[in-house]
């Protein structure tokens, strides 16, 4: 008897902001930030480095997606109009931000329980410890981990970004 064949981080189904099945597969080859973001954060602000990696490495292979929640401390309260709204009008985001998720937890997206498997900087993997924990996801599958108080413009973020652009 074979095993299963394991589903790869790309085809775990997730939601749009407008209520659509997406998938990583749909942004193919390229390099994925993955943020859980919430806009009443004290780390809101990083959501201006987010966008600033998008308007520069956008036409290059790389998207930065967004998933809003609200598991910590109801800091993502809002509707998803109201999510959008806030994102555009505060922040100038014209990234993807994703329909509101649970990180960790029994009903812990898809998604963020394939994540929580991947090891950051120290080696460590598990719960998502706070909004703004980063994911990028390289085109070859592999997945690096950064914690909500690395920014998104941190020399190691931005190093594997540049590192795995399509050429």
């Amino acid at each position: 008897m074979t095993a299963p064949a394991q589903t790869s981080l790309r085809d775990i189904p997730f939601t749009t902001s407008d209520g659509a099945q997406a998938s990583l597969a749909d942004y193919d080859e390229k390099v994925v930030l993955i943020v859980n973001v919430a806009s009443r954060c004290g780390l809101a602000p990083q959501y201006e480095q987010l966008e600033e990696l998008q308007r520069t490495y956008g036409d290059r292979g790389f998207t930065v997606l967004g998933f809003p929640c609200n598991q910590f401390m109801g800091q993502e309260p809002g509707s998803m109009e109201e999510i959008l709204e806030y994102c555009s009008a505060t922040w100038g985001v014209s990234f993807p931000i994703a329909d509101k998720v649970k990180v960790n937890g029994p009903g812990a997206a898809e998604l963020y329980k394939a994540l929580k498997k991947a090891k950051d900087e120290e080696g460590k993997k598990g719960p998502i410890l706070w909004n703004f924990e980063k994911f990028v996801l390289t085109p070859g599958g592999a997945v690096h981990r950064f914690r909500p108080t690395t920014k998104p413009d941190d020399p190691a973020v931005v190093a594997v970004i540049e590192e795995n652009l399509p050429r």
